[in-house]
């Protein structure tokens, strides 16, 4: 596992929104649970099906961990332990965006240099 990076997977309108602040404070679920949810490169197919489907206008921000204070290795009820941020995430701390389309089937296409 690279615990150097850390995906979030949000709609092009909540970045847009967060780009004018610079500071992302998460979707109505992380507000609700009272930490940013996160995923694991390894993580982010099953964290689209699971939570995603069908969704439209998603991009997938690649974040660096090293400047994040408040970031908690969790373990969810699966057994499998997820990045939690316990606090806003600094738009500085993204080093790539990926945008992730729906393919001809419904199904999310990360792209290749993903």
């Amino acid at each position: 596992m690279n615990l150097k990076h850390i995906y979030k997977i949000l709609n092009k309108e909540d970045l847009k929104k967060a780009k004018s602040s610079g500071v992302y404070s998460g979707s109505s679920k992380d507000i609700e649970d009272g930490y940013i949810h996160f995923s694991s490169q390894e993580q982010v197919e099953g964290t689209l099906k699971k939570y995603y489907s069908d969704e439209k206008n998603l991009i997938l921000l690649k974040v660096e961990t090293l400047n994040l204070d408040h970031l908690v290795w969790e373990q969810a009820s699966d057994g499998n332990f997820f990045p939690h941020l316990y606090s806003s995430l600094d738009l500085t701390n993204v080093v790539d965006e990926y945008e992730i389309k729906l393919n001809n089937e419904g199904n999310h296409a990360l792209p290749d240099n993903f």
